[in-house]
């Protein structure tokens, strides 16, 4: 290792070398992200804004969709990058905080889902104790909790990324530095890093996931065996199905790229199961929650789409061309 140079930059190879399809990926990916920032953003507006979401399932919403802005932007603008422009250059220390806040923000988003599947099961199964068990403190004290393990999980893999030493190739076969594609250029043993990445990685999502599917199986029968109002079920399964939508969009795509072991995977695969999760679950994660939650679509109507407010925007819009 010491005549070897260190590699202080890494080249990300994208999604494809076809000029034609580029411009097509290209062209889809930014209105995927246009569109994942602007009904994200909504649905923060509206909770934020409206005092009847002023509850803990849309708070743990609110929270949700930070995490889409904030996950999306940290790997789609530079993929948007080199679909324009070609082979993206990215920096050492530019790839590792890369990675770092790509899995920071995506453990988090698993840890939430849990948190909210716990949410409905306490205010489904426990009505009558729901206020007191989600209390403001608690619910704060959940949000808080879910963004710290997420941090402290990414930081474990960006210090053991930073031990490695890269000293050959530089060329990333993906869309933005992940751990698998970054530590296959490793000159010294990465073993620990791949295994550290299987089983706490794979832990933080199969856990999680598990749980989120037992808490679900016992509403389902909770609503089948207890509750007898039709409209009652009917509105407890709406909910229901449209968190477990973004469960298995989220979940599934993870578990296939971490879980299984890294000699059997291809970059190829990887990368699809990336967009899936990181992409495209941003995108869906504001429909589903409006398509199917009349209470957000009411509020998104009074606030987004009232006389006043178009009225205030009309206003602004003129001041701006005046």
């Amino acid at each position: 290792m010491g005549n070897q140079t260190e590699v202080r930059k890494f080249i990300l190879l994208g999604l494809s070398n076809v000029q034609g399809l580029q411009k097509f990926l290209f062209m889809l990916f930014l209105l995927l992200y246009l569109f994942s920032l602007l009904g994200n953003m909504a649905i923060m507006i509206v909770v934020v804004c409206e005092p009847r979401l002023h509850t803990p399932m849309y708070f743990f919403l609110f929270n949700l969709s930070c995490l889409d802005i904030f996950y999306s932007t940290v790997t789609v603008p530079k993929m948007l990058a080199g679909l324009l422009l070609g082979h993206q250059g990215i920096s050492y220390t530019g790839c590792l905080s890369q990675l770092h806040f790509f899995h920071f923000l995506g453990s988090s988003e698993a840890l939430l889902l849990a948190v909210m599947a716990y949410d409905r099961y306490v205010a489904i199964c426990n009505p009558l104790r729901y206020t007191l068990i989600m209390s403001p403190q608690a619910c704060l004290l959940l949000a808080v909790g879910t963004w710290t393990t997420g941090f402290l999980h990414a930081l474990m893999h960006t210090v053991m990324t930073s031990r490695l030493h890269f000293c050959g190739p530089n060329h990333i076969q993906h869309f933005f530095c992940d751990i698998k594609p970054v530590v296959r250029l490793a000159c010294n043993s990465s073993q620990l890093n791949l295994g550290l990445l299987s089983i706490i990685t794979g832990s933080i999502v199969i856990g999680p996931f598990v749980f989120t599917l037992l808490s679900y199986l016992y509403i389902f029968s909770f609503l089948q065996l207890k509750v007898q109002s039709k409209e009652g079920r009917r509105k407890s399964f709406s909910t229901c199905i449209s968190h477990l939508t973004v469960v298995a969009l989220l979940y599934v795509p993870v578990i296939f790229n971490y879980v299984p072991p890294s000699s059997g995977s291809s970059p190829r695969r990887d990368m699809i199961s990336t967009l899936m999760y990181n992409v495209v679950t941003s995108v869906l994660n504001p429909l589903i929650y409006t398509l199917r939650n009349v209470e957000v679509k009411r509020a998104l109507k009074r606030r987004l789409f009232s006389r006043e407010f178009l009225a205030q925007k009309m206003f602004c819009l003129a001041a701006c061309v005046w």
